[in-house]
């Protein structure tokens, strides 16, 4: 047990007690004199736009002119959104109304909000994985997320893209592509992967993590129960799970205490252990560190000929009481065990075929009159839009192949090992042989384990690859996997459940980030 001092230093983007001032960027022609300055929507926090709201200084409506023109001006480059909600200025100015009436719903009143293109809203925007499987399919409500959302007053803004159902279809595809959506490209580098599934947003086994790491994004992968996943287009209902991606880990607290919560038609929140939801941003203070034992499990941490810097940062963390080589007792099982890959993993695959023939049941429309896996390979594999066979669907033959069932007894004896790998096997197993409140590991090594057993992940930003570093192409030769400026992050695991504990270590260990290779440069004076 030993003590490391910070080599990085806290974001000057965050109010976490700091007293810096948001990086502004023009002044508005809005509330007499003196006028006030406009925050640079590059570094925007929430709480930024909230101050602005508040004091008159700019609108929702502004906000979402200034948006939604950012967006199309780096799009046709990024292809990360994909559509805009055509509503997103009539809500925007009836949550403005609301305002003006000394009303305001919370911390993301008047907010705009981008979310992921599998996340069900019953308005005029499609919902659809990435797929035209679902296009022009309609829910019968919004789904539980964006009720909250919506609720909470956020301005649901627009759909991101996303791999095409989640990743969860093809053996030879690219992160970030779907039909729908096209290419989705990270913002560091020149047709840079994006990463994950959730990848249009991070420019949500990898999701959530995985493109936030590669983004400069933090990003709270929560446990399995704690957010309702109703009306999300699924892939498992023992791994999916629902969280935020966004620039600060306040913002992401903010957005997890709205969407957090029991749901009736989700059996997996019941087994929240509180009835209150946490205030997750309360836990953003500076000293969050202080008293913190975190271990690093060292035998789960691979060093290769490219991720050198990666581990250089790594070695170089925050100020807390470190454990190190506080090892997973069991690696060795989990890496021989067949659930550990997600394509392949049976319990995934059963849970698919059941859950995806509900979900397309659950449409009050449904133009393709899909109802069950066996129809959905059929239109993928006939529908010429859906790249089939340059792009197959071996993820969806694996599991229609099964020989299990969910709910039968060798699908219960498969689960069980799937919570022994990912929990006494490994992060749990070390949690509790160490004592430890929390373990940390390089993101690009940490989506697998927690993903099995449903345990949280929180990231933040550590680094950036060098100016030097060599780019290194994807097999299809068409996104750069590995290159200069290309974002890496930290991630904390903890037991379920423990997303405030996680919330706390990430905001005191947040680091400044760098800025993009392509910026949107519209900004607020320019719509107003």
């Amino acid at each position: 047990m030993f003590m490391i001092k910070p080599c990085l230093v806290l974001s000057t983007l965050l109010s976490v007690g700091s007293g810096v001032a948001c990086i502004t960027y023009g002044i508005s022609p809005r509330n007499g004199m003196p006028r006030l300055p406009l925050p640079d929507l590059l570094y925007a926090t929430i709480n930024d736009l909230q101050s602005g709201l508040a004091a008159g200084t700019f609108t929702s409506v502004d906000l979402v002119n200034a948006y939604v023109a950012r967006i199309n001006e780096v799009n046709p480059v990024l292809h990360a959104v994909i559509e805009i909600n055509p509503d997103a200025l009539a809500i925007a100015a009836s949550l403005d109304a609301e305002r003006a009436d000394g009303s305001t719903r919370g911390n993301l009143h008047g907010i705009p909000i981008c979310i992921k293109d599998n996340i069900a809203t019953l308005d005029k925007m499609n919902n659809t994985a990435g797929s035209f499987a679902l296009l022009g399919a309609i829910p019968p409500s919004d789904s539980t997320i964006a009720a909250k959302l919506k609720a909470a007053g956020a301005i649901i803004i627009g759909k991101c893209n996303l791999s095409q159902w989640a990743n969860y279809r093809s053996s030879n595809s690219t992160n970030g592509w779907s039909s729908r959506g096209g290419q989705t490209m990270g913002a560091y580098y020149p047709m840079q992967d994006p990463s994950g599934s959730s990848s249009g947003p991070g420019v949500t086994s990898g999701s959530i993590i995985s493109p936030s790491s590669r983004n400069s994004l933090t990003g709270i992968k929560p446990s399995v129960g704690l957010t309702s996943r109703y009306l999300v287009v699924p892939i498992s209902q023992t791994q999916d799970t629902v969280g935020p991606l966004t620039r600060t880990m306040m913002d992401a607290a903010y957005i997890l205490s709205v969407i957090a919560g029991k749901d009736s038609h989700d059996n997996y929140t019941s087994a929240i252990p509180f009835e209150t939801i946490p205030d997750y941003a309360a836990e953003c203070t500076s000293n969050g560190l202080q008293s913190a034992k975190i271990g690093i499990p060292r035998n789960a941490i691979t060093v290769s000929s490219t991720n050198g810097p990666e581990i250089t940062a790594f070695n170089c963390q925050l100020g807390a009481t470190i454990v190190d080589n506080a090892d997973f007792p069991d690696l060795a099982g989990y890496l021989n065990f067949t659930g550990s890959s997600y394509t392949s993993d049976p319990v995934v695959g059963a849970d698919f075929v059941a859950d995806v023939a509900n979900y397309f049941n659950e449409m009050t429309t449904n133009p393709n009159s899909i109802v069950d896996l066996k129809q959905l390979i059929n239109f993928t594999e006939t529908y010429v839009p859906e790249d089939y066979p340059d792009r197959n669907v071996a993820s969806w033959l694996n599991a229609a192949s099964l020989n299990i069932t969910m709910g039968d007894a060798e699908y219960y004896t498969a689960l069980l090992k799937q919570y022994y790998y990912g929990s006494n096997a490994t992060i749990l197993g070390a949690l509790e042989n160490y004592d430890l409140d929390a373990l940390i590991i390089p993101s690009s090594m940490a989506p697998g384990y927690a993903a099995i057993a449903g345990y949280p992940i929180v990231t933040v930003p550590l680094g950036y690859y060098p100016a030097t570093t060599n780019v290194t192409y994807n097999s299809r030769d068409t996104l750069v996997s590995l290159g200069p400026n290309f974002p890496f992050g930290l991630s904390f695991f903890g037991r379920r459940f423990s997303e405030a504990t996680l919330v706390k270590y990430a905001c005191a260990f947040e680091a400044a980030t760098n800025n993009p290779y392509i910026i949107p440069n519209i900004q607020l004076v320019d719509v107003m």
